[in-house]
């Protein structure tokens, strides 16, 4: 509710129909609070999903959020959002569960509906994942074809940590194929544009690599 406080809209809104008789204001009201609550739950959602990452302890109320935060963006008819939102349920299933069949059709759901409104930035994620996807069923062209448009769509709009992550990516998919030569090339310009921007998270996973594709 730009310009104005969104609890004191909410009231408004509600003293309209409580003592206004006006009962539109109720469905004002419905897609005013949607609005708060959707990012909300997204955000929260985000965090419990880097805690899990960070320290493996899984929180069922991760789904419950992203879920909750894709069926409000439906109902707000707000494209870009919802696809955020399905995409960090597919996460959930994917990363999670180690579910990728079952991530899978929210991934591609997430990229279709982030494409029809130019969001290069959950296509780049839900990309990226459809990518893992294919890797882990072997399918290593395919997997290949869809990081490096990730990579890509990244590039596109500086979003350069996760440039650097993508290119990780690469580096291991290049590796598991055998292209050591490739893998490491991947990881020194990931090495490069991680430090460009202070990824030091991306750069440890860089090093980590590194350790894992000499070996």
């Amino acid at each position: 509710m730009p310009g104005q406080d969104w609890i004191e809209r909410a009231e408004e809104l509600f003293e309209a129909a409580m003592f206004g008789g006006d009962t539109s204001a109720l469905d004002r009201s419905d897609d005013a609070l949607d609005a708060i609550e959707a990012p909300l739950c997204l955000a929260r959602g985000k965090v419990l999903h880097v805690r899990f990452l960070n320290a493996g302890a899984e929180d069922g109320q991760e789904l419950v959020l992203f879920e909750r935060a894709a069926e409000l963006y439906r109902r707000l008819g707000d494209a870009s959002g919802e696809a955020d939102a399905l995409f960090w349920v597919g996460c959930w299933h994917q990363v999670v569960k180690g579910d990728g069949a079952t991530g899978r059709p929210y991934f591609d759901r997430s990229y279709t509906l982030a494409k029809s409104v130019d969001d290069r930035m959950t296509m780049s994620y839900a990309i990226r994942h459809l990518g893992f996807a294919d890797r882990d069923a072997g399918r290593f062209d395919q997997a290949r074809e869809r990081l490096t448009e990730s990579v890509t769509l990244r590039r596109e709009i500086g979003f350069r940590p996760g440039e650097a992550a993508g290119l990780v990516a690469l580096a291991y998919l290049s590796a598991e194929t055998g292209d050591r030569s490739t893998a490491l090339d991947h990881l020194d310009e990931a090495e490069s544009v991680a430090e460009t921007c202070g990824a030091k998270a991306v750069s440890g996973w860089i090093a980590h690599a590194r350790t894992t594709i000499r070996a």
